[in-house]
């Protein structure tokens, strides 16, 4: 006998809330790999003079600036450093190629080089290093290299992964583990550690029941201050420890 009695199709809207967690629980996470992938790879590494100077001779300099330090000092989370200019500054920034950027200190201001007028009644001309920045047309930020365009790729990435996660934690079913307070104050964890504590508890690993004791606003504010500088010692130490090239910053 055949059955004839028409199938019920399950309603739009609950057909989307069956897919969009589905689809977050792996986008979320790979817009997260992406994005700490080239994040890490434009991080301002310090190096030395002698590295300077072999950028310069294999011609992989794009852009040059001195400063005195940086604008965004372990901003971790979609910024792009920027070096903040000085003429007579200690530290010596410079682009290279492949998109990465370096710096290095106590490189002297050279009052012959392309950062200040020559001296003409000196009658000496710009030394070799010198002579190889001058000839460099881009300076910080305006040079069209890898470096900006991976750094702004990065910082695109991070915005849709923000976006994505602050949308589903306003507008989404309600959290199981904690409160969307909760969660909102661990997701602005650096490098988007809390975002991936939520997609895991939340996601992959939702409670089996009901938590009825579940995370406040107040208890994600103190895990956001402790694990914060738990995140921040721990780069400090392991930058120390195994070195910028490994650990950035």
């Amino acid at each position: 006998m055949v059955d004839v009695t028409p199938s019920r199709s399950r309603p739009p809207g609950r057909r989307w809330r069956e897919i969009v967690p589905v689809a977050l629980r792996w986008a979320l996470p790979v817009l997260w790999v992406l994005w700490a992938g080239l994040a890490w790879w434009v991080e301002p590494r310090e190096s030395t003079e002698a590295r300077l100077d072999r950028d310069l001779a294999a011609g992989r300099v794009v852009s040059v600036q001195r400063a005195y330090g940086w604008a965004d000092d372990d901003a971790y989370w979609a910024s792009r450093p920027r070096p903040q200019y000085a003429e007579n500054g200690g530290m010596l920034a410079w682009t290279v190629s492949n998109g990465q950027s370096r710096y290095t200190f106590d490189v002297p201001p050279d009052p012959d080089s392309y950062l200040g007028e020559p001296d003409r009644s000196a009658g000496a001309g710009p030394d070799w290093r010198d002579a190889r920045l001058a000839a460099i047309p881009d300076r910080w930020n305006t040079a069209g290299g890898w470096t900006h365009r991976i750094a702004n790729v990065a910082a695109l990435l991070a915005g849709v992964l923000t976006a994505l996660w602050l949308a589903r934690l306003i507008s989404g079913a309600p959290p199981l583990a904690g409160t969307r307070w909760f969660w909102f104050w661990v997701g602005l964890l650096p490098f988007g550690v809390g975002v991936l504590a939520w997609t895991h508890r939340e996601l992959w690993r939702p409670p089996s029941t009901p938590v009825l004791d579940r995370g406040s606003g107040w208890r994600g504010f103190g895990w956001l201050v402790l694990a914060g500088v738990s995140i921040s010692l721990l780069v400090s130490t392991a930058r120390v420890v195994i070195g910028t090239t490994v650990v950035p910053g």
